[in-house]
């Protein structure tokens, strides 16, 4: 069985190092340690038929777990429904608008690479250059996005001094991010042909007020679509310029071939990412649709949030500090909360004087019934068993349970506080 099949060539045409292995974890891979030349190398462009964020995702990683790249290279295009990606050590919470994503059924994925977050929807064509490590080279892959660009529209792009492919020496119309493993690595990159920047704007929105994270953040640029330089290009027009200049660019020489090394390559050839076509694909799949992957792998982080009580929620003993608190109505109360693996770790309250009828202030914390639960706003249904031990109104007592289950006022307002810190993170 080969590892892909196409509308244009025969399946037995491919080369043998991109066929299927019946068990492709456990087949070990051997690698010629001889310098390899550009004749050596043939090129292949492969056009992903899925539209699924985490199926494309999916296939790269099966590509660069399961082929030998030593004689070939090869460039994977593909394309998304509307979904945001996150970095491979990003914080889930801080790069999205994840309130949007929810509302809108917009995916939230995280990729096996570094850099920044990107938004995909089908404007936006993804581009996946694979190669052995010591192949990698990420600046003869952008010369080349560029000089299709040239060749095909007439489009003068440039590479910054962060490897971006920017238009006007400022707008950015492509993001890169990289996995260098062993021996196999890949460069991939997006490229804003009609996406849309409403959209674009809407799930990108940052909300990081009171957080501390240690998770790469990803640096703003301002953005343009390649249609608004040249109307006529297309996500179909430029996925095909760019696959000729791979194939007609030499493996290490930024030169064009023409169509003598054009004949020489194995050309385009449309993927069905499958079991069938893959083995092991669908597993690899849901790896990266799991909750665990795209927001357990955040790296730790924490919050604390201030909120201002409403002053006929303070309560004194005497006229005098009643005359106090409505002076002083910038009583706050704070949350802190610290968050490992995407799970709440530790959540304390910060009482302020007048909140409880006690007369109770100052710290009290509510870990014992959030404690391990996920840092999602369902998590929010713990918080009325949580809130009712604190006995913000003096109500019960510690063996005495409310008839009716609900949360008081003050309980109310506490757990608005809660939910703003969950839903706008």
């Amino acid at each position: 069985m080969a590892l892909f099949r196409s509308c244009a060539l025969r399946v037995n045409s491919f080369p043998a190092s991109l066929r299927v292995l019946s068990k492709p974890m456990q087949v070990q891979m051997q690698y010629s340690t001889q310098k390899t030349a550009d004749t050596d190398i043939v090129k292949s462009v492969l056009i992903s038929q899925s539209t699924d964020i985490f199926t494309n995702l999916a296939l790269e990683d099966w590509l660069y777990k399961n082929s030998n790249f030593s004689n070939q290279h090869v460039l994977l295009l593909w394309r998304n429904e509307p979904c945001v990606v996150i970095g491979r050590h990003q914080n889930a919470w801080t790069e999205a608008n994840l309130p949007y994503l929810a509302e809108t059924g917009i995916p939230l994925a995280r990729r096996n690479s570094g850099g920044g977050t990107v938004f995909h929807d089908r404007g936006n064509l993804n581009l996946s250059f694979f190669t052995t490590k010591e192949h990698y080279d990420r600046k003869y892959n952008l010369d080349l996005i560029v000089r299709a660009l040239f060749r095909e529209f007439g489009v003068n792009a440039s590479i910054n001094e962060r490897q971006d492919v920017v238009v006007k020496d400022k707008y950015k119309i492509s993001g890169t991010a990289a996995k260098l493993g062993r021996p196999s690595a890949y460069h991939h990159c997006t490229l804003l042909v009609n996406s849309n920047k409403i959209s674009l704007s809407k799930a990108l929105a940052k909300h990081e007020s009171g957080i501390k994270s240690y998770a790469t953040p990803s640096v703003r640029s301002p953005i343009r679509n390649l249609c608004e330089e040249n109307p006529r290009i297309t996500v179909d027009g430029l996925q095909t310029a760019i696959g000729w200049e791979f194939l007609r660019t030499p493996a290490f020489k930024m030169v064009d071939g023409g169509p003598e090394l054009i004949s020489k390559q194995r050309g385009f050839q449309f993927v069905n990412p499958n079991d069938n076509w893959f083995p092991g694909i669908n597993k690899i799949r849901e790896e990266f649709v799991s909750w665990e992957w795209r927001f357990g792998r955040t790296p730790d982080f924490s919050i604390s949030r201030s909120f201002t009580v409403p002053v006929n929620l303070l309560t004194s003993t005497n006229s005098m500090d009643q005359f106090v608190l409505k002076e002083q109505d910038s009583q706050k109360l704070r949350i802190d909360m610290a968050v490992e693996k995407g799970l709440i770790s530790d959540v304390t309250l910060n009482i302020p004087p007048g909140l409880m009828p006690s007369g109770f202030h100052g710290e009290a914390s509510v870990v014992t019934h959030l404690k391990g639960k996920k840092f999602t706003p369902e998590s929010l249904a713990f918080l009325q068993d949580a809130l009712q031990t604190l006995h913000l109104d003096g109500e019960a007592g510690p063996n005495k349970e409310r008839e009716d289950g609900k949360l008081t006022e003050r309980e109310q307002f506490v757990a608005k506080c809660f939910d703003q810190v969950m839903n706008t993170v």
